[in-house]
């Protein structure tokens, strides 16, 4: 008996799923691997994504959870690995299918930043950096990402 009987259309829907896992030190907050998927990520099976829409759609998630997870004085930065690029605040992220990422924002001295990545190079570093100074409220790059996901 514990075997489920599975349509085609079921296994084949079943497969085309994202699948994720994470395992903590600590009990915290549900982190992007245990969050669902925006409505408007799940229309399109994973199997007929770009890799690079499919790596944006999980850096939203992943940069979202990260947001919630901070003060009111703090707003997401990303540092780059393997050089002296240092840090940049998060202000905007898109793809180019079917393989590359953007990353658009400014460094902490306000020079404004753009990094260009392609999918197999991807290795981000999400970081905390205080809000600028002169605004009331921190900007929240992962809550727009996730609502123009939401809203397909």
């Amino acid at each position: 008996m514990g075997d489920d009987i599975k349509t085609t259309a079921e296994a084949a829907e079943t497969d085309a799923l994202p699948k994720a896992h994470v395992v903590h030190t600590k009990d915290r907050k549900p982190s992007a691997e245990q969050e669902p998927l925006p409505k408007g990520a799940a229309k399109t099976p994973v199997d007929r994504k770009s890799p690079a829409e499919w790596a944006y759609e999980r850096l939203v998630l992943y940069i979202k959870n990260f947001e919630e997870q901070l003060d009111n004085d703090q707003e997401v930065a990303m540092g780059f690995t393997g050089g002296d690029a240092g840090v940049m605040r998060i202000e905007g992220m898109g793809y180019y299918a079917p393989d590359i990422l953007t990353f658009y924002g400014t460094d902490p001295a306000g020079t404004k930043t753009q990094q260009v990545q392609h999918v197999s190079q991807l290795n981000v570093m999400l970081r905390a950096l205080p809000k600028e100074v002169d605004q009331p409220e921190p900007n929240r790059i992962g809550f727009r990402l996730a609502r123009d996901l939401e809203e397909g």
